[in-house]
């Protein structure tokens, strides 16, 4: 729901025209754009100041007013269908839908952000306009601006939001089932040149203690050309043609999984080097040079993310949704700086337990294959 309406919502208010909302965006040059994440759904703009007034007042239009025309919906409803279809053909998406659906079971994580073909076919209209009436309101909205922010830009929200009151009815509360671990393996067989392999763990929510600590071993173990995973299977034993980690920023708990793509005759051998390298951060503590490297990896790249104004709109605004509160950027970097190798190995210890395994490829290399349950 939340993706079909964030494809819709710019495509017409109670005044303007999807053809109107986009030549006046257009006309000074400026961008407006939605996005539906597994948190939170967002709309952003970037403008000079000088347009900054007409285009925020525009995006208030639409956050409040949207009409959402039948036929943009069925439009967009669409190419939705066709975005499933694709990805159902992707042997990486094939592996990591069957890989959240085993971790998360019937938690609202276990679904991939476009929905199915069985839940988009019946979606309408009138369903889109309640899920706005339900959720688009000014006690579930956080507005984050970056920029030449002036006392008239403060009073410009004001003017924009001010008088938007929230329903008597109050939000949807959302209760969350409770996850256990229940390792498993799935295994989807398709005509491939590779075959996909991908192991994943229950990780911490952002909201928990240990999230830094995992933050820090998924750059360590898979981020670029001088990670762990890399060197060590691709480089030094050949067995990736592509290897890496991720670790997303959850609001609730998160997946943390390491994948390869690798020659199908590879297939077991890749789940042991991938377990491997994983169960070692359990048993042996990072070296000093090698563990300042990691923060210096992890905290160069945090900096790069927040060089541009929208940048920094986005990544302010995405903790106040969270509760968290701009003061996390500060804290997040001086935990990264402070963690020690005992801390990483206790918080590796606590969470990567018997892995989810989730295997795409030629039917001779992921069926009848026995996965290693110790290394």
């Amino acid at each position: 729901m939340a993706h079909l309406l964030s494809a819709v919502i710019t495509k017409g208010t109670q005044e303007l025209s999807s053809l109107e909302i986009a030549e006046q965006v257009e006309s000074v040059g400026a961008s407006l754009s939605t996005d539906a994440a597994a948190d939170y759904f967002l709309l952003s703009l970037k403008t000079v100041s000088a347009d900054f007034t007409e285009i925020f007042e525009l995006a208030g239009q639409i956050l409040r007013s949207p009409s959402f025309p039948e036929v943009e919906v069925e439009l967009e409803r669409r190419l939705a269908l066709q975005a499933i279809r694709s990805q159902q053909e992707q042997p990486f998406t094939i592996a990591f839908d069957h890989l959240r659906q085993a971790m998360y079971q019937n938690h609202p994580y276990a679904m991939s952000g476009l929905g199915t073909e069985a839940t988009v076919a019946t979606l309408s209209r009138t369903d889109l306009q309640q899920y706005h009436q339900t959720y688009f309101r000014p006690d579930n909205l956080v507005i984050s601006i970056a920029g030449r922010v002036t006392p008239a830009v403060v009073a410009l929200v004001e003017q924009v939001f001010g008088d938007w009151q929230a329903p008597p009815t109050p939000l949807p509360t959302l209760t969350l089932p409770n996850l256990t671990h229940q390792a498993q393996r799935t295994t989807t067989p398709q005509q491939t040149q590779q075959s996909i392999v991908m192991l994943g763990y229950l990780a911490p929510s952002v909201q928990e203690s240990d999230y830094t600590a995992l933050k820090l071993l998924s750059t360590y173990l898979g981020n670029g050309l001088s990670s762990r995973l890399f060197v060590e299977l691709r480089e030094k034993r050949g067995l990736a043609y592509d290897v890496s980690a991720f670790y997303p920023t959850r609001q609730a708990v998160a997946p943390f999984v390491v994948y390869m793509g690798t020659a199908p005759e590879n297939t077991a051998i890749a789940i042991e080097g991938l377990r491997t390298e994983v169960e070692l951060l359990c048993t042996t503590q990072l070296g000093e040079d090698t563990l300042q490297a990691a923060k210096n990896k992890l905290l160069g790249q945090y900096a790069l993310g927040k060089q541009t104004n929208a940048q920094i709109a986005q990544i302010f605004g995405w903790y106040e949704t969270l509760g968290l509160g701009i003061v996390f950027d500060i804290q997040f970097q001086e935990v990264v700086a402070s963690l020690t190798a005992a801390e990483l190995q206790q918080s590796a210890r606590q969470y990567f337990l018997e892995p989810y395994v989730s295997l795409v490829g030629p039917e001779s290399a992921v069926n009848n294959l026995v996965v290693p349950t110790t290394i």
